[in-house]
C-alpha cells in the first residue's frame, strides 16, 4: 500500500522495539504518544510531529462536499477485498487520529466508504458510538482537549437526524475524559475523570507526600445535570497497587491509576477498569466499597493459563459470567509485557473466584497496541475489534476465524465499533455540476450521514421551482456521479429509498454557461 507502509504497517513486538530504540515511536500517532508518555515516563524520546494522513492519496475529495477530507480506507479482508466470509449488519464507527488536524467522528461502510463525515470542530473526538437513550438510537462521542495521559471535555448526544438533543458535562467543578462515556436505562450517564490531588506516594526511596492522579466516576442525571454518584480511587486504591513507573520529581502528578472504562454489571455495580493497576475493579455504587479485584498485585481472582491481562482497555461483561478485555500488553517499549495485543473472551466463576480464558482473538500481523483498543462482542457471537494506536480494525466469527480487516494512514482511533444505524439528515443533499459537452452534464450528488438513499434522480428545469426529472443513477458511494443530457439552467438532485420514495432534494444550482 504504497505511501502508508510506515504508518499502517502491522507494528511487531521486534518493530516497536527497534523504533523505540531509533526515536520513532511518534509515528504511533496522537493517541499512543498520550499514552505512552504516561505509562513510561522517559522511556522513549517521542516526535513531536504526528502522521495524520494529510497528503491527497491518504485522503478523500468530494465535488460536493470539497469542506470533507475523511481519510481513505483500505479492506484488506473481507467481502470488499474478495473473500467471501460475511460480516455482521452495520456500519462501522471510528474517531481517525483522535479528532486530531482535518479528523473527527466518521461512519463507514464495509467497503471503506464513508457515510457520515463530521465537519471539523477543531476539538480533539474519540469514542464515537450508538447509544440508547429516551427508548431511540443515538449517537455519542467525547470532544474537548487531549493533554498527556487525559481529555478535558464534553459528551455529545446527536439524534439520527444528527441534530444535538445534549451536551453532558461533569459535574462538581471537573471536566469529563475522553475514555469513557455510558448511558443507562435509567436516563443517567457514567464517565471517568482525570483529577490530581494530594496524596501518599509509593515511589523506589519509600513512601512520600506528592501529587496524584487519579481516576474518578461521577454518574449525572442527563436531563437536569444532578451528580447521583462519585468514586475516587485515591479513597479506595494505593498506589502500591499501581505498575506505573513512579515520577521521582514529586511536582509532577503519579498517574498511578489511569482509568479507561465503566461498565455496569448484571447486579447494578460498576466494572472500574484501571490501565496502571492491570486490574478490573467491582465497586459497589452505593457506598463505593471495593467488592473485588480482577488481576493486578492483589486480585480475589487466580488465573487459568492465557487469561490474564495487562495494561488493558474496554473492559465488557456479559451474561453468563463473562467479560472481553483489550489486552494490550504494553503501554510503551520497555513495558511490554506480551509478545502480541489480544482481544480476550473470559468466564469469572463469582464463587471459586477463578478466571478462564474462553477465545483469544489476534491479528494476523501479531500487532502490538501500546494504548487504545476495544473489543466488541456483537450481538450475534462475532466480534469487532478496533487495534486502538494501530490503525486496524478487524471483525472475527464466534470461533475465532478473522472475517474482515481494514486500515487507515492516519494515527490510530481510540475505539472502533460496529453498530445498526439508520441517518435522515435534516440538511438537503449537496451537488456540483460540471460540464462535459455540449447538453451533456455531470452532476455530483451526495448527502452526509443519509443511510436509506438507493437512487439518484437528476432534475433539470428553466428555473429553480420548475423542474423534471432527466437522469437517475443508483448510489454508488459517499458521492455519486451522474451523467445527464439537461440544455435547462437549473438543476438539482433528487434521493429516493429502495421502495422509490423521495426523501430529500438538493438545493437548485445554476448551470454554467
Amino acid at each position: 500500500m504504497a505511501g502508508q507502509d510506515r504508518f499502517a504497517a502491522p507494528w511487531t513486538r521486534r518493530r516497536f522495539l527497534k523504533a523505540a530504540a531509533t526515536g520513532a515511536v511518534g509515528v504511533l500517532g496522537i493517541g499512543s504518544a498520550y499514552e505512552l508518555l504516561a505509562g513510561t515516563v522517559a522511556a522513549a524520546p517521542a516526535r513531536s510531529t504526528v502522521k495524520v494522513g494529510s497528503s491527497p492519496a491518504e485522503r478523500r475529495q468530494f465535488r460536493s462536499r470539497p469542506d470533507l477530507s475523511p481519510p481513505r480506507i483500505t479492506v484488506t479482508h473481507g467481502a470488499a477485498a474478495g473473500a467471501a466470509a460475511s460480516t455482521a449488519p452495520g456500519l462501522i464507527f471510528l474517531t481517525p487520529a483522535n479528532g486530531q488536524g482535518p479528523n473527527g467522528p466518521l461512519i463507514v461502510d464495509d467497503s471503506g466508504e464513508p457515510v457520515w463525515v463530521a465537519p471539523h470542530s477543531g476539538k480533539n473526538t474519540t469514542n464515537l458510538q450508538v447509544l440508547q437513550y429516551r427508548g431511540a438510537p443515538v449517537l455519542a462521542w467525547w470532544e474537548g482537549k487531549i493533554t498527556v495521559g487525559y481529555g478535558r471535555g464534553d459528551y455529545v448526544i446527536m439524534d439520527r437526524s444528527y441534530r444535538e438533543l445534549r451536551r453532558v458535562q461533569a459535574g462538581h467543578g471537573y471536566a469529563g475524559d475522553l475514555h469513557e462515556f455510558v448511558i443507562t436505562p435509567e436516563g443517567t450517564a457514567l464517565f471517568d475523570i482525570f483529577n490530581i490531588r494530594p496524596g501518599q506516594v509509593q515511589t523506589d526511596r519509600g513512601p512520600a507526600a506528592g501529587l496524584l492522579m487519579e481516576g474518578v466516576v461521577q454518574e449525572v442525571d442527563i436531563a437536569t445535570g444532578e451528580v447521583l454518584f462519585e468514586w475516587h480511587s485515591a479513597d479506595h486504591v494505593g498506589t502500591g497497587e499501581s505498575y506505573f513507573a513512579m515520577p521521582r520529581g514529586f511536582g509532577e502528578p503519579a498517574d498511578y491509576f489511569h482509568i479507561n472504562s465503566i461498565d455496569v454489571d448484571v447486579d447494578g455495580n460498576l466494572l472500574v477498569s484501571s490501565r496502571h493497576c492491570w486490574t478490573v475493579y467491582k465497586v459497589d455504587r452505593r457506598s463505593g466499597a471495593i467488592l473485588w479485584r480482577l488481576g493486578g498485585k492483589r486480585s480475589d481472582f487466580t488465573f487459568a493459563p492465557g487469561a490474564h491481562f495487562s495494561w488493558q482497555h474496554h473492559v465488557r461483561h456479559h451474561s453468563g459470567n463473562r467479560l472481553t478485555v483489550f489486552d494490550n500488553g504494553a503501554s510503551g517499549p520497555q513495558t511490554i509485557t506480551e509478545p502480541r495485543t489480544r482481544g480476550l473472551l473470559l468466564d469469572l466463576d463469582p464463587a471459586a473466584k477463578t478466571a478462564t480464558l474462553v477465545r483469544a482473538y489476534v491479528h494476523p500481523g501479531n500487532l502490538v497496541c501500546p494504548s487504545q483498543g476495544t473489543v466488541q462482542l456483537l450481538p450475534h457471537g462475532h466480534v469487532f475489534m478496533g487495534w486502538g494506536s494501530q490503525p486496524y480494525y478487524s471483525e472475527f466469527s464466534a470461533g475465532g476465524e478473522r472475517l474482515f480487516d481494514a486500515n487507515f494512514p492516519t494515527a490510530g482511533s481510540y475505539r472502533a465499533f460496529r453498530f445498526p444505524w439508520t441517518g435522515l439528515p435534516t440538511e438537503p443533499p449537496a451537488i456540483a455540476v460540471g460540464r462535459r459537452a455540449a447538453g451533456e452534464l455531470t452532476v455530483y450528488a451526495s448527502w452526509n450521514g443519509a443511510t436509506e438513499v438507493a437512487t439518484w434522480e437528476v432534475l433539470a428545469g428553466p428555473g429553480a421551482d420548475r423542474l423534471t426529472r432527466v437522469a437517475t443513477a443508483p448510489r454508488s458511494g459517499f458521492e455519486t456521479a451522474i451523467v445527464a443530457r439537461a440544455f435547462e439552467a437549473y438543476v438539482a438532485a433528487r434521493a429516493l429509498d429502495r421502495a422509490g420514495r423521495p426523501l430529500g432534494t438538493s438545493v437548485a444550482r445554476a448551470v454554467a454557461g
